[in-house]
C-alpha cells in the first residue's frame, strides 16, 4: 500500500525555501545600495591645467643696438702719370683679338716630325772619306796624301818616344812586335788605346806613348765628324 504525502508538511518546506530566497535578494539589494555613491561633477578634477594666468608674464623689451658703421676705406693712392714730351715717340702695343671669326678659315698646322740624326759608327782609317789631319799635314794634298803624312808622323813620334831598351831589361831577345789599336774621336782626341805585346811592361809602354799623340782634326764621313779606328804595329829588334 502506497503511503500518502501530507500536504501541510510539503507547504512548510516550500515556505522555508521562499524565505531563504527572499533573504538573499534583500542582502543583494542592500549591498548594491551601499556600493552606489553619487559624486558632484563640479568637484571632479579632469586633469586640465589652466595656464592662462601663468602665460601672462611680463616680457622685457630690449632696445635693438645698431652696430657702429665700418670705418671708411683709406683713400686710394694717387695715380702717377708720367708726362712724356712730344718729341719722344711711344711705341703702342697692339693686342690682337684671339677670337676666331666664323668667316675666317681655320688652317690646320701639320705636325713637323723632328729628324733624328743618324748615329754613324766608327770608321776604319783605311776607308774613311776624309782622313783625320795630323798636325803638320794640313797642306799635304788630297786624302791619300794626308793618310800617308799621318802614318809617317805617327811612326816617327812612336820611334822617338818608345823605350826600346825596355825589352832588353826584361830579358827579351830578337824581334819584338807590339800591336796597338786606338780611336781618334769626333773631337780629334786619341782614346781607347789597347796594346798586345810579349810582356805587360811593353804593353804599358806602348799605351803611354800612343796616348801622348797630339790632338788632330777629326775625320769625316758624309760630311759629319766620326770616330776613326787606327791600327799601329810597333816593330823593333833587341840587340845582344
Amino acid at each position: 500500500m502506497e503511503p500518502k504525502k501530507n500536504p501541510k508538511a510539503d507547504l512548510n518546506r516550500r515556505s522555508m525555501l521562499f524565505f531563504q530566497l527572499g533573504m538573499i535578494l534583500m542582502l543583494l539589494i542592500t549591498w548594491q545600495a551601499i556600493e552606489y555613491k553619487s559624486y558632484d561633477r563640479s568637484a571632479i578634477d579632469t586633469g586640465l591645467v589652466d595656464v592662462g594666468d601663468e602665460l601672462e608674464e611680463d616680457i622685457p623689451i630690449t632696445d635693438n643696438i645698431t652696430p657702429p658703421p665700418p670705418p671708411p676705406p683709406p683713400p686710394a693712392a694717387p695715380e702717377v702719370i708720367e708726362v712724356v714730351e712730344d718729341e719722344e715717340e711711344i711705341e703702342e702695343t697692339i693686342i690682337e683679338s684671339t677670337e676666331t671669326n666664323q668667316e675666317e678659315e681655320i688652317v690646320e698646322i701639320e705636325e713637323i716630325e723632328e729628324e733624328v740624326e743618324e748615329e754613324i759608327a766608327d770608321v776604319p782609317f783605311a776607308v774613311i772619306e776624309n782622313v783625320p789631319v795630323f798636325p803638320g799635314c794640313e797642306n799635304a794634298g788630297n786624302n791619300n796624301a794626308k793618310k800617308k803624312c799621318m802614318s809617317d808622323k805617327i811612326a816617327a813620334f812612336v820611334n822617338k818616344k818608345f823605350n826600346t831598351e825596355l825589352a832588353g831589361d826584361l830579358g827579351l831577345e830578337g824581334r819584338q812586335r807590339i800591336s796597338v789599336q786606338f780611336k781618334i774621336d769626333k773631337s780629334g782626341n786619341v782614346v781607347n788605346v789597347r796594346a798586345r805585346a810579349p810582356h805587360p811592361k811593353l804593353e804599358q809602354e806602348a799605351v803611354k806613348v800612343v796616348k801622348a799623340l797630339p790632338k788632330m782634326i777629326p775625320g769625316k764621313q758624309r760630311g759629319r765628324s766620326v770616330g776613326v779606328l787606327y791600327s799601329l804595329p810597333i816593330l823593333f829588334q833587341v840587340m845582344d
